[in-house]
């Protein structure tokens, strides 16, 4: 029988690590994310490819568990955010933007299996490695996941079968705070923030990744539903869900939006460019920016 949510243990993320030359089930899902995805910067690291050092490319594991490649993760944050925008940014901005990079493209990847296939990864941190250099997230696939019974998979040893829908919404949303929360513990010292507003940080991204994946494949209507029903409210540790309302336009037409739970501080670096539901962004200045781009 399977287990219900939040049942994820070391065990199982030892079982769940790809074997030498064994494909995952979730590599081409993984692909077709990426393939449509062009604000995610990241690869497909099949197992038992070459090692990059380890100082250079560390996994999720190690930048939960050890301070000074935590330290190497924020300096090299601050390094790329200095070299793109000609300023050198307050520590925990960098830390903040570092761990928005994380949590959004990490984020993505997981959901965007469960969007696209309806299936939710059992992805652990080691599975995920960071080039500091250049940011790129590298994705180990992971082998085992929860689908439902009608997955063409579900009879396959890696399958862990879940009865519907919102047991599979709350698979996702159980490997998301076990995959996430040593790295907000780790980090949240630097980013100088509290548990409920790095819970909120992590709410904010799963819900723009879905949405984001659902506008590239052109089913934002699809998506925004599909996030709403991922996060319809507070459900702990998230401290608030999707939260979507509507903006009509001067056409008519209607666009959704939605207001971030807490800011992942860009606007100290660009501050005449908020991001679009950062909550210092006005209505007014959401409509003309989405007029603009329609």
């Amino acid at each position: 029988m399977s287990k219900g949510p939040g049942s994820w243990s070391a065990a199982a993320d030892t079982a769940g690590r790809v074997a030498l030359g064994e494909a995952s089930t979730l590599t081409d899902t993984y692909r077709r994310v990426i393939a449509c995805c062009d604000a995610l910067d990241a690869r497909i690291v099949e197992a038992g490819a070459p090692d990059e050092p380890t100082a250079l490319w560390p996994d999720g594991a190690l930048l939960a568990d050890d301070q000074g490649v935590l330290d190497s993760f924020v300096d090299a944050s601050a390094a790329r955010i200095t070299a793109r925008h000609g300023r050198t940014p307050r520590r925990d901005v960098a830390a903040s933007r570092a761990l928005h990079d994380y949590l959004w493209s990490v984020g993505l990847l997981m959901s965007g299996a469960w969007y696209l296939d309806r299936r939710v990864p059992r992805l652990a941190p080691r599975d995920i490695r960071v080039d500091l250099a250049t940011g790129t997230i590298g994705i180990t696939p992971a082998q085992h996941f929860a689908c439902l019974p009608d997955d063409p998979a579900a009879g396959g040893a890696d399958a862990r079968i879940v009865g519907h829908e919102e047991a599979l919404r709350a698979e996702l949303r159980a490997a998301v705070v076990h995959h996430m929360g040593p790295l907000l513990t780790a980090i949240g010292p630097t980013v100088r923030r509290g548990p409920r507003a790095l819970w909120g940080m992590v709410a904010d991204d799963l819900i723009s990744g879905v949405w984001y994946l659902g506008r590239m494949l052109g089913q934002e209507e699809r998506s925004v539903r599909a996030a709403t029903e991922l996060l319809p409210t507070a459900v702990p540790p998230f401290p608030g869900g999707a939260d979507f309302r509507r903006l009509t336009a001067r056409d008519g037409r209607r666009h959704p939006t939605r207001t971030r739970l807490g800011c992942c501080l860009y606007y100290t670096i660009e501050p005449d460019r908020a991001c679009l539901t950062c909550p210092r962004t006005c209505d007014a200045e959401r409509l003309r920016r989405l007029e603009d781009e329609a």
